[in-house]
């Protein structure tokens, strides 16, 4: 069932909020809202809507919605208040340390480029290595880099979320593209420490990481492909949210 905006400050948003993809709703969700938040639609002090209305708008389950408004709240983004009046709020924008820091990283990078071809790359590698069969110390070393990332502490789960990218772009057996990817990610990476480590979104690449594996072990080329771009979608969709 569709959800029509209440009368008054929330008749803005309906460019914005739509139904999100099933296959990254917490990232989507969250990138939409920080739109909405990022672009004044719900200015400093006013509320943002109830969250059965959110709920219904993105089309996700209200347990995932207070997850995302909990990391809005974790960035002082947005405060949560109870009682008769209560709701979530958009604080007023205030230059936070580190965002005068963080512009400058990224000021000449250009997002959308670079989220296209590390795209490309990843899709490429995953479908290479189905397509050839990785079997033996090939397949072994694929296996070890994902159980490596699977309980590394938050500390360390980036570099070796990267050494698993690494492995599956070396194992496709393309020199170039091995390099092309080496490049390319080492902007992605500047890109996510501008960025907050989110658990959820963790989990979530976990699953995704295994699924991306175990097509390929499997040879299952079209479905390598299909789940590592949806892999990077969901990463996409945060860099975008926090930084676009």
């Amino acid at each position: 069932m569709s959800v029509e905006p209440d009368s008054g400050p929330y008749d803005g948003l309906a460019p914005v909020l739509r139904p999100v993809r099933a296959g990254n709703g917490f990232e989507e969700a969250l990138e939409q809202i920080l739109q909405v938040v990022r672009l004044g639609l719900v200015p400093g002090g006013e509320r943002l809507p109830a969250e059965r209305e959110l709920a219904e708008r993105l089309g996700i389950s209200r347990v995932t919605l207070r997850e995302v408004l909990k990391v809005l709240q974790d960035q002082g983004l947005v405060e949560s208040r109870r009682g008769r009046y209560g709701g979530t709020f958009v604080l007023p924008r205030t230059d936070v340390g580190g965002q005068d820091e963080l512009r400058r990283r990224i000021e000449r990078v250009d997002i959308e480029d670079v989220l296209r071809f590390r795209e490309v790359l990843e899709v490429g590698a995953a479908g290479l290595c189905a397509s050839h069969g990785l079997t033996g110390e090939r397949a072994d070393r694929l296996r070890e880099a994902l159980a490596r990332t699977q309980d590394a502490p938050l500390t360390d789960y980036r570099r070796l979320d990267t050494l698993f990218h690494l492995t599956l772009a070396e194992l496709s057996g393309s020199p170039s593209l091995t390099a092309q990817y080496a490049a390319v990610r080492a902007t992605v990476n500047d890109l996510l420490d501008c960025i907050p480590l989110l658990v959820r979104n963790l989990e979530h690449s976990q699953r995704q990481h295994g699924a991306i594996v175990e097509a390929v072990l499997d040879g299952d080329a079209d479905g390598a492909r299909e789940m590592t771009r949806e892999h990077c979608a969901g990463t996409a969709a945060l860099l975008r949210g926090f930084l676009a």
